[in-house]
């Protein structure tokens, strides 16, 4: 894997308890949040989130009502959100018997590990202890799951068990060596065996959750683990900032029959396919082929808008785990002078200084008279994505508001590196979204998530 800075951007902690069982193949997870910073700085919370998303962004570039389905091959979780951290955390049960540990769920990486000790009693934050579980089995070189991490050719060059994994992933752990294992992964009343997970030496940096779930495309990814046809989420709003206690919902469906979800707008989902550029294989990209401020078309280049094929560039990807939008900066530019344009009767907020843009001078009182252009996402096929203004424009201040996307202000980011936008959380709360992974295509449509 390459080496590439991380930071998260908005943190759950799920706290595994089982609300509701269809049948024995029905699973709720109850989440619950990670303590939040003690802020109260609406300014500082939302340069807290930016320099996240941005930190990730490089990581990432560096390499309607919706009737659902809850038949019972369908796992659900309730989720909550951080105001601080901007990602999300799963807590997962691995083991017999299990042992509960919070995951980052990570949309840019495949491997699920977490660390683990060999003298539990001295550590102050959580571990995995090999000791106490009578299911765990190291990877041995034969095992074809050997062969997800080092190729086909691994078990003639090794011999016993499979070799250390070696990457970055920093930030969080710096260089890191994960021990390869076999264990059981818990959840109420189904138990999947076998999983493939990594065993880390080293402990978290304060404040992140102690591993971290991969939600990639490649074969050692959760999704791909658990045999996850697909999987879901519907994301309350985060409107105010000071509302942490809103749970939101996601949903893992693992049966091999395809169900339809009534309502729902569908485009395809593409892998990047530069064969140099592994990480960039992971996401989740999506062709977009138009951007609307209000009813004005924004004429974007068309290398921005489709995944690449014969370079690493381009293209727009969906991801759970980014706070807000990116976009590159000539995307960006054209976006934002158009906001700036038809909001050319709200006095803007020159002197104020943050990742989001435009800003303007807002009183509170006005806010739901204020006439802000729609933001609109149409993607292949004819699915359009029309906002919501809560979605994308926001206080920042007590009477400034802004359009919540950014872009690589200080010149921080590779240039023509990486996908040229990127969906974030923000952008998809009240939606349903489904990744249909049986069909490889995004499906979405409004929904008030609750």
């Amino acid at each position: 894997m390459a080496s590439t800075p991380f930071l998260s951007s908005v943190f759950f902690i799920i706290t595994t308890t089982i609300l509701t069982v269809v049948s024995t193949a029905t699973i709720k997870i109850s989440l619950s949040p990670l303590p939040n910073r003690p802020s109260s700085d609406r300014h500082q919370i939302l340069n807290n989130l930016a320099t996240s998303s941005i930190a990730k962004t490089h990581r990432h570039k560096h390499h309607l009502d919706t009737k659902i389905n809850t038949s019972s091959s369908v796992l659900k979780a309730s989720i909550l959100y951080s105001d601080y951290f901007g990602g999300y955390t799963v807590s997962l049960g691995f083991g017999t018997p299990p042992q509960t540990l919070s995951f980052y769920i990570d949309m840019g990486s495949s491997l699920t590990w977490f660390p683990c000790c060999s003298d539990c009693e001295r550590t102050r934050f959580p571990t995995f202890n090999p000791k106490l579980s009578s299911s765990t089995k190291y990877l041995r070189c034969q095992d074809p799951k050997c062969s997800w991490l080092f190729g086909p050719d691994v078990d003639s060059v090794c011999q016993g068990n499979c070799p250390k994994y070696s990457f970055e992933y920093d930030r969080i752990y710096n260089t890191n060596e994960l021990l390869l294992l076999e264990e059981n992964l818990v959840f109420p009343h189904k138990t999947f065996h076998d999983f493939l997970i990594g065993c880390s030496s080293k402990k978290p940096n304060f404040g992140f959750p102690t591993g971290v779930a991969g939600f990639g495309r490649r074969s050692e990814s959760f999704p791909s683990q658990l045999g996850l046809t697909k999987f879901s989420y519907c994301l309350t709003s985060r409107q105010p900032l000071d509302n942490p206690n809103t749970s939101s919902t996601m949903w893992f469906e693992t049966d091999s029959g395809e169900t339809k979800n009534s309502g729902l707008s569908y485009t395809p989902l593409y892998k990047n396919q530069v064969a140099s550029k592994p990480l960039l294989q992971e996401f989740y990209y999506v062709k977009l082929r138009k951007i609307f401020v209000g009813n004005t078309r924004i004429k974007i280049p068309y290398r921005f808008l489709v995944p690449a094929t014969d370079d690493e560039f381009g293209g727009m990807i969906v991801d759970l785990s980014a706070s807000y939008t990116f976009m590159e900066r000539s995307v960006f530019k054209l976006v934002t002078e158009e906001f700036e344009k038809q909001m050319g009767n709200y006095s803007k907020a020159v002197d104020y200084i943050t990742w989001f843009n435009p800003c303007f001078y807002i009183s509170p009182v006005d806010y739901k008279r204020i006439k802000v252009p729609e933001l609109i996402f149409q993607f292949e096929g004819g699915a359009k994505m029309k906002l919501p203004m809560a979605n994308y424009f926001s206080f920042v201040e007590d009477d400034i508001a802004c359009v919540m996307i950014y872009t690589d202000i200080n010149g921080l980011l590779p240039v023509n590196s990486g996908p040229a936008i990127m969906l974030g959380n923000l952008q998809q709360q009240n939606y349903y979204i489904e990744f249909d992974l049986a069909n490889n295509r995004l499906g979405f449509a409004k929904q008030i998530c609750v």
